[in-house]
């Protein structure tokens, strides 16, 4: 694609004048570009400025200059424009479909930031993005907008795919995201896309890919899942800028992007798959590029010129309709061209210049193109074929076909015009491999299928589309005709076949033969030539047509008769006088007569019947001629006389269809024109009497009796007595007409008409003639009828036996004679087997009792299973000798158990045992043998039967047979005999897994003798006897095997031994050779001298390795060594360069003499180690003096100090250590120390004693050390000693900072022994009283601690009494911490889990303390699940107002009311509890500064639900306040949000139903049910709360995290409910009172009132209330007396503490003569 500059629409500005936006509208006939001053200009479509229209702010207040214009799009209709503005807000213009028509805003869309881009892609959607990262859709239809999704980044560029189904989103940090409305099956992902290194603000969505692009100056295009497939990097380019916008073509096959002064155009090559740069576009003085539109037409790429370089003519391609033409090709041998739009395909034939232009959806570029045709192209696309007409801009035809062959589809295209036919278009192809169908394409309907036995190779229609030409596989050539639907095979071994261009004239080749049909509609009329070669083609030229045929190197031409070709296309154009005139010139030869028979027929169709009557002469028709020259006189006549044509005239009409024997036809005819006559005269001509007296019985005609009596008579003279008899019983008259029928030797028809009229049955004498003659003509079984009729039943029955009619005479044998039914049905049986319908007779045997006869008919027709059917019920002996006729069938169906059973039952075992046998079923046919046979026996007849098969040669099968009898052995002798080693080996390993690798060895050593290496070599290695192997091919001489054996199986160094020996083998440089092609050389040298073989290393070094000989040297050195010979070996240590290997040798031999004399003459540095070695001989013999005089001859006096050390001799050492290294004496001496110290009791004494040694000579610091260097090895009281006058030397002798450090060394050290008091005395004489304290404190000295911290620094007292704590809770002894720290000491006990003591504890502390350690404990209990302990706990200790313990009250209370069980009175004494605690509590909120706060509010609302509870457990434990519990279940409905929803309902419906309140019951249990439901879901949402409108029950509550009653009740409820509601006696109505509201809810519907709760029931007081003390404290009257007199009439203590606490709660009780004694 090429960018061309065609004008400039707006001027230059002076100074920036910035174009904002631009944007096509869809009809491409608007262009609307927005400036810098908010003006929108509108163009037309060949850029003439047409209008303009100002944009407006969003609010006039910040004036006209507010905003900027970010974003512009036409709607696709194109009668509106969308304005995107920076001042938060977007406009719809209606600009209307004319130039001048009002601009009127007709949506605006408020944001909550600035429109930073904008794209309108579907009616009624725009699609922008924010600056704060949001891509919104406004809907103009609705006026409503909404976020399609949301980023952090500022929306920088915003792009839609081609069809607008989809949007891209460019992001300030780089990000692009892809959402579609609609993938259109892509597949493709949606979400964040691609991280692009900057901001995309060049983005556009191409077909192929999406390129973007922005300030670091890379273009880079992404594949549809986000990966890179190109980068374009200008970032080194000095004249390119940023990329600011970009543009991609409506076809997506281009991209424009827009930088400084420059435009960038990219093609996409759907060859390559690539983005193709074409020639960026350069404009001056343009600046930076803000603003590209592309129209939507694709900017003209919709014609593309086509040009032939070879004739230079041009052809222009240009879609119909608009579209972008997106790729060109040239197909077919340059001739037809295909190119691609969106949406349609254009095809073309260059030398015609016809151009078509189709629908067509795009399928990837999967189409496959034949050009075949020349009038059509043929296109395949998955498995359908589409046919499209040059020209033609719709398809002409599309068929599912899996077979893309051109010679499977044929397509005639009104090849050649005939008569009376506007069009002919038809198509051939393959429905499947064997059937064709044939389809008329202008119809668009089938006109044939033909379903063929073989698959079909080749087919062609004739040009006239009216035969059908195929080939199958077999090479069997079929014509097949449409017209008539008949098919014709008229050719085998055909190898080619063809119609001549322009006729129906057929060429096809069969071996050496040419045929030539000349006439198609005579198949069998073939004209054949013999060749000597294969027909090649056809050509058809200058007034001939040849066949072209290959004869060796050359081609012949053998030309067809182009006179008969001409006459079969003179009868196709209907020239019927050019075909005659061509005919008359021939000879009559069989292939002319064909012609003239065809001419004929087409001439009377078209009714020329002077051309029909020549062509009927001229075949010797002469009947038809003449015939045909009288009509044509009388048309001629009647033409002559009346003018007009002819042959309309009704004589010859009728004529025409008596010659195509249409009788009918031509009856018709006459009687149409009254000719009753003529019709009857043309039936009596052609002797047609019964039509003809029909015509005069329908027209009256006078002579009708006359006629018929004619007929009569031509019948009898033409002695037709049959048809005389017919018309004469047709008349009625029976005995005329049986006279006739006997006459002409009918007597069966004579025989029915008799039989169907009982007057006659009545003649005997009639009746015995008919029967006679019946007879004699042996239609027996027709005279047994009439005998029967006539009721002579002995007659019918022996006519019956004589025609074999038995099953009439079954039939009458069992009425008239039953005992000889038997009999007849054994007749009935003989007369089907001779018949050879065996398995009918079988029955009929059966019923006559003949067994042996039926099975012989069973077995004779084959059916086996009647036969073993009837043999089963047969006597044994019978039986047994059919038995096994039938097994041998079985057997060969091999179905062998039916067949040994059958075996078994005709006692032929043994034919079972061979059946087995010869089957090769071993196992079975032993399992019978031993079932019948002795075992020995079997064996005997197993080992013969073998060895047979083993005289054949049928190895397998003997071996079977062998193992079948356990003798493996045999098999094993016999392959071994046979030298089948292989299946011998198989059989050792299956039978004698032991012997296999001894057998293995043994058939090794065999075929090694034979001479058979290679297979002796797999035995040796199956054996796993490598070294045999090896050895085999050593002796053979064959050491290449041998070393292939031993680098395979022999391990790591095997084949470097063979190749070593190799080599030694043949020696010299041939050894060398091979050494070094093995790459062995090096090692086979260190292997001759590993094996001593000196002579053959040093030959091998000296030839190849020069450099191995001083090593080898030195190897043999050390092996003279090893042999003694001390001399030799000397030398060849010298020769290898290693004297001192020789010296050490004799140092080792203390061969001390010519140790040294080798040393002094060769290695002048082992002197001193000969020396040192002589001393070391010496020191063994203790010889000290000598071996001194010897070491520092050798100058290692150190050595002569070590052998003192180690002797113990630690003078001598000290001596030489100060003659000779003084240096090291001072360590010596501390390695002495050392070394006493270690020696035990006896080293610390030395060390003692030299420390008094010290001290005594006034070395104190030498002294201290001795004295710090005991340690304490069992004797702790010298170490102790040792230690104090250390320390006491220091703190006298030494400097202080010396005393300090031994101090401190001691002090640890006697702490260590226990000494706490002693180390604690040295640390205070040196005022370290920390120290001292630590010591005290270690030694659990805590007096003496707290005195010295007391007396000496008093800093340390809260230290010693922090230890002392730390100690007495470490110790666990918390009795003794209580008096040092009691919070200490209840943290301890709470830690040790000590709860009583540490509440009794606690208990006599303050009451803030205790109550810190009963919410602790309560919170344990808690989460132990102990709610009860923990409510006893502060019904124990009180409740106080401390807002850190509200969680816990709360949970006390929701755990309470949430604990299964407590719906009883038995539950009483906890509900108290909870009732008093949460009493006390509010009491104490009341004095507190939490007094009225919601908490307070919460507990009191919680006390009243908790005093309900109690209540209800109360009145549940007296039988006449039932109803009263009830209530209060009810009641506590209302506080459900405090409550566990499903729980209170149950509870409340149950107690409704136990009292009788049915409908209450029913709402309050369907509702528990709606809960459990919600909470298996998880949501409360689908709950409905119709049933407690105008009810205070709370819609609001929160979902249960579980089910608070069991399955069991809930399934129970179910059902009660389910029950209830199938009823429908039920109202789902809850009940009211005179309020008109719910009699529970304290609240009215209609006022608003809050009534008062009763204190009993929970239930609104509205008349007879008794107030109490405390206000908003009531009861109803009816109620408390119905408390006050349960209580008296029980006496329920429960009831009775229920008044109690009301009497506290409310201030007193009303005045009442009520006591509580």
């Amino acid at each position: 694609m090429q960018l061309k500059h065609l004008r400039t629409l707006l001027s230059p500005q002076d100074g920036a004048a910035k174009v904002t936006c631009m944007a096509w509208s869809h009809n491409n006939a608007k262009f609307a570009v927005c400036t810098v001053d908010r003006v929108v200009l509108l163009y037309d479509e060949h850029g003439e400025r047409r209008d303009k229209f100002s944009t407006k702010p969003a609010d006039m207040k910040y004036g006209r200059k507010s905003y900027m214009v970010k974003g512009m799009a036409f709607s696709p209709d194109s009668t509106k424009i969308a304005i995107g503005q920076t001042d938060n807000i977007i406009y719809v213009y209606k600009i209307g479909e004319d130039w001048g028509d009002k601009k009127v805003i007709c949506n605006k869309f408020i944001q909550t930031s600035a429109v930073t881009c904008l794209q309108w892609p579907a009616e009624y959607i725009i699609v922008f993005g924010l600056a704060e990262g949001k891509v919104r859709l406004a809907n103009t239809k609705t006026n409503k907008s909404s976020t399609i999704y949301g980023t952090d980044s500022y929306v920088v560029s915003l792009t839609t795919n081609c069809s607008g189904k989809g949007i891209l989103s460019g992001h300030a940090d780089g990000t692009i995201v892809r959402y579609f409305f609609d993938d259109e099956g892509s597949g493709e992902s949606q979400g964040k896309l691609v991280n692009h290194p900057c901001p995309p603000y060049a983005l556009a969505w191409a077909a192929n890919s999406i390129v973007a692009a922005g300030c670091d100056r890379k273009i880079v295009a992404y594949g549809k899942e986000g990966h890179v497939l190109q980068t374009f990097d200008y970032s080194r380019d000095p004249q390119e800028r940023e990329f600011t916008t970009a543009a991609a073509s409506p076809g997506g096959q281009s991209v424009v992007l827009g930088s400084y002064d420059r435009l960038r155009v990219f093609n996409w090559s759907p060859r390559r798959s690539l983005w193709e740069e074409a020639r960026p576009k350069e404009i001056a003085n343009l600046y930076t590029v803000t603003a590209l539109a592309w129209k939507r037409d694709g900017s003209r790429l919709c014609a593309v010129i086509v040009k032939n370089l070879s004739s230079g003519t041009r052809v222009v391609l240009k879609s119909h309709y608009g579209y972008e033409v997106e790729e060109v090709k040239i197909l077919g041998k340059e001739r037809y061209l295909v190119a691609h739009t969106s949406d349609t395909l254009l095809l073309g034939d260059l030398n015609t210049n016809r151009l078509s232009e189709v629908a067509w959806q795009g399928s990837g570029g999967n189409e496959k193109y034949f050009f075949e045709n020349e009038n059509v192209c043929m296109i395949f696309n998955a498995g359908e074929l589409t046919l499209v007409e040059y020209g033609s801009n719709d398809t002409l035809g599309s068929v599912r076909t899996e077979f893309m062959n051109p010679h499977l589809i044929s397509v005639r295209i009104n090849e050649r015009r005939q008569q009376g036919m506007e069009d002919n278009k038809k198509l051939a192809y393959l429905v499947d491999m064997k059937t064709i169908a044939v389809v008329d394409l202008i119809g668009g309907y089938n006109i044939g299928t033909i379903s063929h036995e073989s698959r079909v190779d080749w087919l062609e229609l004739n040009e006239t589309g009216h035969k059908l030409l195929f080939r199958d596989r077999k090479l069997r050539l079929h014509l097949y005709d449409i017209e008539s639907c008949s098919k014709t095979m008229i050719l085998h071994f055909c190898s080619y076949v063809q119609w001549v261009p322009g006729s129906d004239v057929l060429v096809a080749q069969n071996r050496n033969n040419l045929c030539v049909w000349y006439n198609i509609e005579a198949p069998e009329r073939v004209t054949m030539f013999s060749i000597r070669g294969d027909v090649i083609g056809l050509e058809r030229g200058g007034g001939k047509t040849e066949v072209m045929v290959t004869e060796g190197v050359t081609t012949v031409a053998y030309t067809l008769d182009e006179g008969l070709i001409e006459f079969g296309t003179a009868i196709d154009d209907g020239n019927y006088t050019r075909a005659t005139a061509f005919l008359e010139t021939l000879e009559m030869t069989p292939e002319t007569e064909a012609m003239w028979k065809t001419l004929s027929k087409l001439a009377l169709e078209a009714r020329q019947l002077h051309i029909a009557e020549r062509c009927f002469s001229a075949l010797g028709h002469v009947a038809k001629a003449r015939f045909l020259h009288e009509t044509n006189e009388i048309a001629d006549h009647v033409s002559w006389e009346y003018g007009g044509e002819g042959t309309d005239f009704y004589q010859v009409r009728a004529r025409l269809a008596m010659l195509e024997k249409n009788y009918k036809l031509a009856e018709m005819i006459f009687l149409e024109q009254n000719a009753v006559e003529e019709a009857m005269n043309m039936y009596q001509e052609l002797h047609r009497w019964d039509e003809c007296i029909a015509v005069a019985e329908a027209k009256g005609h006078p002579a009708l009796e006359k006629l018929r009596r004619d007929y009569y008579q031509w019948l009898m003279d033409t002695q037709q007595e049959e048809r005389a008899g017919e018309l004469q019983e047709s008349q009625g008259d029976g005995l005329a007409a049986i006279s006739l029928y006997l006459k002409a030797g009918l007597p069966a028809k004579a025989a029915r008409l008799v039989l169907t009229r009982e007057e006659l049955l009545t003649n005997t004498e009639l009746v015995e003639h008919i029967t006679t003659a019946l007879i004699k003509g042996e239609l027996h079984e027709r005279a047994g009828d009439l005998f029967e009729k006539i009721r002579n039943p002995q007659r019918a029955l022996e006519c019956y036996c004589k025609g074999n009619a038995f099953m009439k005479a079954v039939e009458l044998a069992r009425l008239a004679f039953p005992m000889e039914v038997v009999r007849l049905e054994e007749a009935w049986g003989d007369h089907l087997v001779q018949q050879k319908q065996l398995d009918a007779a079988i029955n009929h045997y059966i019923e006559a009792r003949c067994s042996i006869k039926a099975i012989e008919a069973a077995l004779g027709a084959r059916q086996w299973k009647k036969a073993i059917y009837i043999l089963d019920l047969q006597d044994r002996n019978i039986a047994s000798k059919y038995y096994p006729r039938v097994a041998q069938h079985y057997a060969s169906l091999q179905e062998y158990e039916i067949a040994e059973e059958l075996y078994i039952k005709g006692d032929r075992t043994k034919d079972a045992i061979d059946m087995y046998t010869q089957a090769g079923h071993w196992e079975k046919a032993h399992k019978l043998a031993m079932k019948c046979m002795r075992p020995e026996d079997v064996s005997v007849l197993y080992i013969t039967q073998a060895q047979e098969m083993e005289k054949q040669g049928k190895y397998r099968e003997a071996e079977r047979l062998y193992v079948t009898v356990e003798e493996p052995d045999l098999a094993i002798t016999m392959f071994k005999k046979h030298k089948l080693y292989d299946d011998m080996i198989r059989l050792v390993g299956k039978h004698h897994p032991d012997l296999l690798s001894d057998t293995h060895l043994h058939l090794g050593k065999e075929l090694e003798a034979e001479g058979r290496l290679q297979e002796a070599e797999y035995h040796y290695l199956e054996a796993q006897e490598w070294k045999a192997t090896v050895n085999m091919y050593r002796s053979s001489g064959l050491w290449e095997e041998a070393y292939r054996v031993a680098k395979t199986h022999g391990g790591a160094s095997a084949h470097k031994h063979v190749a070593y020996l190799w080599a030694k083998s043949l020696g010299g440089e041939a050894a060398v050779r091979l050494l070094n092609k093995l790459g062995l050389l090096e090692a086979a040298i260190d292997h001759a001298a590993e094996n001593c073989s000196f002579e053959f290393a040093f030959e091998l070094s000296r030839l190849a390795l020069k450099h191995k000989t001083p090593e080898i040297h030195l190897r043999y050195a050390m092996y003279l060594e090893d042999e003694g010979k001390f001399e030799e070996a000397e030398a060849e240590f010298i020769r290898a360069g290693k004297p001192k290997e020789a010296v050490l040798m004799f140092v080792h031999n203390q061969d001390w003499e010519a140790a040294q004399r080798v040393a002094e003459a060769h290695d002048p540095d082992s002197v001193a180690e000969v020396l040192i070695g002589q001393a070391r001989g010496a020191l063994e013999e203790k010889d000290f003096q000598k071996a001194e005089g010897l070491l520092l001859r050798a100058q290692r006096p150190g050595m002569a100090l070590n052998y003192y050390k180690e002797a113990g001799l630690w003078s001598d050492a000290l001596r030489i250590c100060k003659d000779y290294v003084p240096g090291q004496l001072e360590a010596l001496q501390e390695e002495y120390e050392r070394e006493a110290t270690k020696k035990g009791g006896r080293g610390v004494e030395g060390l003692v004693e030299q420390a008094r040694q010290w001290e005594q000579a006034g070395e104190y610091g030498r002294a201290v050390d001795c004295y710090l260097k005991v340690r304490d090895s069992g004797s702790s009281t010298l170490a102790e000693k040792c230690w104090m006058k250390a320390a006491e030397l220091s703190i006298k002798f030494l400097p202080p900072q010396r005393s300090l450090e031994v101090v401190r060394a001691v002090g640890p050290q006697l702490i260590g022994i226990g000494k706490h008091s002693a180390a604690a005395e040295l640390y205070l004489n040196l005022d370290l009283v920390k120290e001292a304290i630590d010591a005290f404190i270690e030694g659990e000295e805590w007096n003496k601690a707290k005195r010295v911290a007391k007396e000496l620094d008093p800093r340390y007292e809260d230290y010693v009494d922090q230890h002392y704590k730390d100690f007495l809770k470490n110790q666990g002894k918390v009795d003794s911490l209580v008096g040092v720290d009691v919070v200490a000491a209840l943290d301890l006990y709470a830690e040790q889990g000590q709860w009583d003591k540490c509440i009794e504890t606690a208990t006599k502390q303050n009451y803030k303390i205790l109550h810190k350690y009963v919410a602790l404990y309560a919170t344990h209990l808690i989460r132990e699940g102990g709610c009860a302990q923990a409510l006893a706990l502060y019904v124990q200790h009180g409740a106080p107002a401390n807002p850190q313990n509200f969680n816990i009250y709360k949970r006390i209370f929701t755990d309470m009311v949430s604990s299964p069980g407590t719906n009883s009175a038995e539950a009483y004494h906890s509900w108290a509890d909870l009732r008093d605690v949460l009493f006390n509590l509010c009491e104490n909120l009341v004095k507190s500064s939490e007094a009225n706060s919601p908490a307070h509010e919460e507990f009191e609302m919680m006390l009243l639900i908790a005093h309900y509870y109690a209540t209800r457990s109360a009145a549940q434990s007296v039988k006449q306040l039932e109803t009263v519990a009830a209530r209060l279940s009810v009641s506590l409905l209302r506080h459900t949000q405090l409550l566990p929803a499903d729980k209170a309902f149950y509870e409340a419906g149950t107690a409704a139903k136990a009292v009788g309140w049915e409908n209450m019951a029913f709402i309050f249990l369907n509702r528990f049910l709606d809960l459990t439901d919600a909470i298996e879901e998880g949501t409360l949402d689908a709950l409905d709360h119709s049933d407690f409108q105008d009810t205070d029950i709370p819609y609001e509550v929160s979902l249960p995290a579980k089910q608070h009653v069991p399955e069991a009740q809930r399934e129970e409820v179910r059902d009660w409910v389910l029950t209830v509601s199938m009823d429908q006696r039920l109202e789902q109505v809850l009940p009211q009172d005179e309020r008109g509201t719910y009699e529970a809810s304290l609240v009215a519907v209609s006022t608003g009132v809050r009534a008062l709760p009763c204190l009993i029931t929970g239930y609104p007081i509205l008349r007879n209330k008794i107030e109490f003390k405390r206000p908003g404290k009531a009861a109803d009257k009816d109620n408390w007396n119905k408390f006050l007199m349960a209580i008296k009439t029980s006496h329920s203590p429960v009831c009775q503490d229920v008044l109690k606490f009301i009497s506290q709660w409310c201030g007193g009780l009303p005045s009442t003569s009520f006591s509580f004694q």
